[in-house]
């Protein structure tokens, strides 16, 4: 049994760095198959196609992403700026441990490929930031711009920063960090 879950394994690592490096539709069960080092037909014992495949994956990924946002921020208390340093560092979290993870995500949050499930489990993480962003606006504290413009605004910058981050441009330091959290603060926050 830990072989078929190695393998398994092996195929959703294969195609999470694939589809992160080349998107779904330049990326075949073929070349999937090569980087697992399993056989295409390995490949369909696990799943019916290539479009259950990046479901499965994209689902896997975003609801790793909602727990590692949730157990940063869920459980926290303290006032808005407080609650968005606790997402911020979620964000760093879960792209250092999952370093082709976000850049997957991005990618592929709006495919045609998507099932209404993926896409449904993609909107609960939006919905996380959705409503923190929400609550600041109440409190004043968050500028009154449309919350899909400010959500686009904080992890638009992040995905860039992870981007530069994963080719090498750039590595990731506390004061980088810093600075990065100051500036997206800063954008999203009422003057």
């Amino acid at each position: 049994m830990e072989t078929t879950t190695s393998k398994k394994e092996d195929i959703l690592q294969a195609a999470l760095l694939l589809f992160a490096k080349r998107g779904f539709d330049a990326t075949t069960i073929p070349m999937i198959a090569k980087e697992a080092s399993v056989g295409a037909g390995t490949i369909y014992r696990y799943f019916e196609n290539k479009d259950t495949l990046v479901n499965e994956l994209f689902r896997f990924y975003v609801e790793r992403y909602i727990i590692v946002l949730k157990e940063e921020y869920a459980l926290r208390e303290g006032t808005i700026r407080q609650r968005f340093h606790h997402l911020f560092h979620g964000m760093v979290r879960f792209s250092s441990e999952n370093e082709h993870a976000l850049y997957f995500i991005k990618t592929h949050s709006h495919s045609h490929v998507l099932s209404q499930e993926s896409k449904n489990t993609f909107e609960e993480l939006i919905q996380l930031i959705r409503e923190f962003i929400e609550q600041g606006q109440v409190q004043g504290i968050i500028r009154q711009l449309p919350v899909n413009a400010l959500i686009a605004i904080v992890l638009g910058a992040f995905m860039e920063l992870h981007q530069l981050v994963r080719v090498g441009d750039i590595e990731y330091s506390s004061d980088l960090l810093e600075g990065v959290e100051s500036s997206c603060w800063d954008a999203i926050r009422a003057q």
